[in-house]
Order: C-alpha cells, then sequence, then structure tokens
C-alpha cells in the first residue's frame, strides 16, 4: 500500500514537472515569436484598413433573416442547397392546389393542438427507422411551420425538455442532457437559440466576427495555399500545415476588367498562386463591395496575360503545363513567368472550355508539393537516423509558425470572445429566461449540482450555437469559407469549447497543438465563461410575459418571409409515411379522443392523398 502511494506520488511529480517544462518551452518559444507578431498585426492591422472600410455596420454582408435560418436549419441536410426548404419548390399538380392548400392549413391548425403535437412527436420518436438525421431535419420543419407562434413553440420545446431532464436524471446521467442533438427537441433549442439570438449577432457579435473572418482569410493568402492537398504555410492546424518551403514571391497585378472602363485594380499575389487563385483573389478585390453570391464565379472569367501584340489566357491546366514522371504540375504565374505590375484583363465567359475541365478532371495533378511515388516511399522507409533527429527541430519550427499566425490574430479572436461573453455586452433576454428556466429545474433534482447545471448552460448555448457559427461564418454573412480556413476557424472553435468544461487539460509534449497553442490563455477564457453565467444569475428576471411580447415581435417581423407552406407539405410527409401508428396513438389517448383528433387526421389525408378512411 506504502509503495503504491510513493508511486502514485512520484507519477503525480513528474507529470507536474513536465507540464511546467512544456509550459516553460512555450512561453519561450511565444517570446520568440513576440516581435514578429507586434509587426505582423500591425501590417494586417493597415492592409485590413483598405479591405475593411466595408466594416461598417450597413457593409458587413449579413445575410437576410430568411437566408440565415435557412443556412442554420436546412443547409447541413442531405440534399444541402437544393433542399425544398431553401428552394420554396414543391411539386403540386396545378389542378390540386386550392385542396392542397386549405388542407395544409387544416394541418397547420393540427399543429397548433398541443396535444396532437405532442403525441406526434413522442410517436415518431418511438420508431426505429426515425434517425438521428431525420429528428433534426423534423424539428426544423416544425420551427419554420410554427414560427408565427413562437410562444407557442417555446411552450413546447419547455414541455418536451422538462420529459428530456426527468428522463436524465432518473437514468444518472443528467450531464449527457443537451449533449449532442439526438432527439427533437435538442434540435428545437438549437433552432430557438438561432431565432432569438439573430438581432444581437447584427448588432453586437457580428462584426467582431467579421472582422476575424477576414483577419484569418488575409492571413492565410498573404502565404502559399496548396490548391490540391489543401494545406498552407499560415495556419491554425497543423494538420493543414504546408511543410514543405515553398519559395515565392508577392506581385501587384494591374487588372483590367472587360467591358467595365478603363479603371485599373491593383491587386496583390503570389507568383506561385493557381490561376484560379489568381482569379478568386481578383474577384475579392474587384468586387469587395458586393456579397460573395452576387461576385462572378471563378468558373465563370476568363484571365488574359498581354505581355506584347498577342494575348495569352492564363489556365491552371493547359498544353504547356509541366510534367514530373506520371505527375502533372498546376499552372502558376511563375510558370507563365508573370512579372510584378503585370497588366492582366478579366472577362466573362459564357460557357466554360470542356478540353479544360477534361484536363482538370486528371487526377494525377499537383500544385506545390509533388505525391509520394511508391518508389519514393520505399526510399523514405529507409530514410537515415540524421533525417529522424531532424523531425524534433522540424516541428519547432512549425509550432513557432503556428504561433506566429496565433499571435497575430489573437486580438481578433480575444474581441469576439468578449463580444460573446464579456461583462459590458448586453444579454439577450432570450438567454437570460432559458438560463433561468435551467435554474429552476436544477433545484428541482437533488442530483444536479453546479458542475452539471454549467454543463447543462455550455451545451445549450456556447456549444449548440455559437460554436456552430463560429465554424461557419456563411451561416451569418454573404461569404465563403474555404477548406483551409475552415481548418483553422476549427482550432478556434476546440479552443472557445475547451473553455467552456470545467476540466482541466494537464497539457504534456503529447497534447494536441490547438491545446498547446492557447494554453496561456486557456484559463482567462474560462474566467470570462464563468463570469458570463455568474453575471446572467444577477440579472433581473425576464417574466413569461416579456419573453413572450419578445417572440410575437420576431414572429411578426419575419415569419412571412419563409416558407411555411413547405415546411407544412414536407411535415405532412412524416404524418403520411408513420400514419397507422399515429392514428393508433391518438385512439388511444383520451384526451386526443376529446378534441377529435383522430377525425381531423383523417380528414386532411383524405384530402392530401386521396386516403381512403372510416368516415
Amino acid at each position: 500500500m506504502f509503495l503504491c502511494v510513493r508511486t502514485n506520488r512520484r507519477k503525480s511529480q513528474q507529470a507536474e514537472r513536465e507540464y511546467e517544462k512544456v509550459k516553460h518551452q512555450l512561453e519561450t518559444l511565444e517570446e520568440s515569436v513576440r516581435d514578429r507578431c507586434k509587426k505582423e498585426f500591425t501590417d494586417l492591422m493597415i492592409e485590413m484598413e483598405d479591405h475593411t472600410s466595408d466594416v461598417s455596420e450597413a457593409r458587413i454582408p449579413f445575410l437576410d433573416y430568411k437566408t440565415y435560418t435557412d443556412r442554420n436549419f436546412f443547409l447541413p441536410s442531405k440534399d444541402g442547397a437544393d433542399d425544398a426548404m431553401i428552394t420554396g419548390k414543391i411539386q403540386i399538380p396545378e389542378a390540386r392546389r386550392a385542396i392542397v392548400a386549405q388542407a395544409l392549413n387544416q394541418f397547420s391548425n393540427l399543429l397548433n393542438s398541443k396535444t396532437f403535437l405532442i403525441n406526434f412527436i413522442h410517436t415518431l420518436e418511438n420508431r426505429p427507422d426515425f434517425n438521428a438525421r431525420s429528428r433534426g431535419y423534423f424539428a426544423s420543419l416544425l420551427t419554420v411551420a410554427l414560427h408565427g407562434k413562437l410562444e407557442y413553440y417555446t411552450d413546447i420545446m419547455r414541455t418536451l425538455l422538462l420529459e428530456l431532464m426527468d428522463e436524465h436524471v432518473q437514468n444518472k446521467n443528467p450531464k449527457l442532457m443537451l449533449r449532442r442533438s439526438e432527439t427533437v427537441v435538442e434540435r428545437m433549442l438549437c433552432n430557438w437559440m438561432s431565432i432569438c439570438l439573430y438581432q444581437f449577432l447584427r448588432d453586437t457579435a457580428g462584426e467582431p466576427l467579421y472582422k476575424l473572418y477576414k483577419a484569418l482569410k488575409h492571413q492565410v493568402e498573404k502565404g502559399p495555399v496548396d490548391a490540391k492537398l489543401k494545406k498552407a504555410k499560415y495556419t491554425l492546424n497543423d494538420t493543414g500545415l504546408l511543410g514543405d518551403d515553398v519559395e515565392y514571391s508577392v506581385l501587384t497585378l494591374q487588372v483590367l476588367v472587360h467591358g467595365e472602363g478603363p479603371d485599373v485594380t491593383p491587386v496583390k499575389v503570389l507568383n506561385c498562386d493557381t490561376i484560379t487563385q489568381v482569379k478568386e483573389k481578383i474577384i475579392d478585390q474587384v468586387y469587395r463591395n458586393l456579397p460573395y453570391s452576387q461576385r462572378p464565379k471563378v468558373e465563370s472569367v476568363a484571365l488574359e496575360w498581354r505581355p506584347g501584340s498577342t494575348g495569352q489566357i492564363l489556365s491552371d491546366l493547359d498544353l504547356t503545363s509541366l510534367k514530373e514522371g506520371r505527375w502533372k504540375r498546376l499552372n502558376t504565374l511563375a510558370h507563365y513567368n508573370v512579372r510584378d505590375n503585370a497588366t492582366l484583363v478579366l472577362s466573362r465567359v459564357l460557357h466554360t472550355q470542356s478540353f479544360h475541365h477534361a484536363l482538370l478532371e486528371d487526377d494525377n495533378t499537383f500544385h506545390l508539393v509533388r505525391p509520394a511515388d511508391e518508389i519514393d516511399e520505399v526510399k523514405s522507409k529507409r530514410g537515415s537516423m540524421k533525417d529522424k533527429a531532424m523531425t524534433k527541430a522540424i516541428t519547432e519550427i512549425y509550432l513557432t509558425r503556428l504561433l506566429s499566425v496565433k499571435g497575430t490574430l489573437q486580438q481578433f479572436v480575444d474581441d469576439f470572445f468578449r463580444s460573446m461573453l464579456g461583462s459590458s455586452t448586453v444579454v439577450p433576454p432570450a438567454v437570460k429566461y432559458f438560463f433561468d428556466f435551467l435554474d429552476e429545474q436544477a433545484q428541482r433534482h437533488d442530483n444536479v449540482d453546479e458542475e452539471t447545471l454549467h454543463i447543462w448552460k455550455t451545451n445549450s448555448l456556447p456549444l449548440r450555437y455559437w460554436v456552430n457559427i463560429l465554424r461557419n461564418p456563411h451561416f451569418i454573412f454573404d461569404v465563403h469559407v474555404t477548406e483551409v480556413m475552415d481548418a483553422s476557424l476549427h482550432v478556434i472553435a476546440q479552443t472557445f469549447m475547451d473553455a467552456c468544461t470545467k476540466t482541466e487539460h494537464k497539457l504534456s509534449r503529447e497534447s494536441p497543438s490547438n491545446k498547446l497553442l492557447y494554453a496561456k490563455e486557456i484559463s482567462t477564457y474560462k474566467k470570462m465563461v464563468d463570469d458570463y453565467y455568474k453575471g446572467i444569475k444577477q440579472m433581473v428576471s425576464v417574466s413569461d410575459q416579456d419573453m413572450n411580447t419578445h417572440l410575437a415581435e420576431v414572429s411578426r417581423q419575419h415569419t412571412d418571409k419563409l416558407n411555411t407552406q413547405v415546411a407544412l407539405h414536407q411535415l405532412y410527409q412524416y404524418a403520411s409515411k408513420y400514419y397507422d401508428v399515429i392514428i393508433q396513438s391518438l385512439d388511444e389517448d383520451p384526451a386526443a379522443q376529446n378534441k377529435q383528433l383522430t377525425l381531423r387526421l383523417q380528414q386532411i389525408a383524405a384530402a392530401l392523398e386521396n386516403k381512403v378512411t372510416d368516415l
């Protein structure tokens, strides 16, 4: 026993020493890049002044309410942008439209019966083939269908949440509640937060998030990005780090847009950029005052260089592309020998060249780093001890590069975190209202301690809403998020998630790089989250009446813009698919019998799909 205690104590002391050592090494590394970060931050601020002259609130490309809810509720669905809820298109024969519209209104009235709706949801959730994806989609359809009566929607959500809490508490696992979106009500809550925080995003948190997005985009694009591997020299994500040292130089191109007058736009690019990357940077700069969806797409423009009397169309692949063994290198500005200050012409094309597409479909292409062939791999397996000795030094160089990017972006990350969680931030009424609801329920149950309550709050707001917005800026702005940017946003989002947990992560050499990167800041962020939760608890309560007034106003402002009829039509598909079990469940429910709910559903089914009923 004594030996066991001594061994454990020794291991603990050893881990503590390791932790302090890693922490000290990180601080030394950060110190070594601090001056560079200051300079790069200053350069970034100066260059972003040009880009963020569009950051007055009127110029931030916020999505309108419908597009915002479409992307948050339906973009992750299996059909993505082609989802009927986003396109608003459903196939109904002309002759049946009036009957269908009338029946859907009756179905809407039926959904507004609490007895029916709770029964409907329970029946579906008891079906084994009603999986997590279906539940989330169903909840989003329900959110749109009931958007005109958000007070009622909130009442349904509360009722289902109370059931979910009781279930988790009785099963002795209250900490797991709201961790995933596996039930209809968890997705309903996520959507409710999205609805209630839209105005807060526009008024408060949107601007710092947009500035963070712009700063990250600028930082990533100022260094080489491998178009095929989706790896960058400047990133926060070690798995997305371009390991090979690529030689490159910055060029300023003078760009003329065909048919748009004689004005020339200077555009900064890299000579190692592919032609598609150059086009993207040109479009970003020339059309910077337009939201992304209104800009020309890369495939719809051609780029011409006129070094002499004849022009040359530049493309990623053509007959001049260089071959290395079985690999073909994508063309860059350096390949064409385009020099600094060269004039290029951007013009619209009516159709893309099929020849060019056929070339691009060739998988044996690379950009900056050629994939290792089988022969190369055999050689590398025999690698010398010298190579292995270099690995540690290389890792340190890479970590220094990650720290440099992190230091440059630090102010933008801090500003966004403060806009969400700062003591001076206005707390949206929905957040106060919902956190009070959680406090009340925690008191109702004996085995819900402070840590569990903290987890509930974290799962319901930061992890359910803010992480989603941070990972997907295109859910609130009309912008494009590349895979390379997504990798860095993932690291910031993970840091935010770590800040919301109560558990302490002890650093070691094996720790993931994102935890090493933000090791110094994490305690500050954790305190910020704790203070935010405490501050909300001390606020004056939001009464049911005030909350309902607020919800009614949101319903009034936005419902007419949503595809409510399409949502009802799609919801009815679930009623049709599970028709027999729903009818059976309603027949066994005395409250449903009193309200003749079975009869009402049968009448709707008869009108919508000519179902033969017992009428």
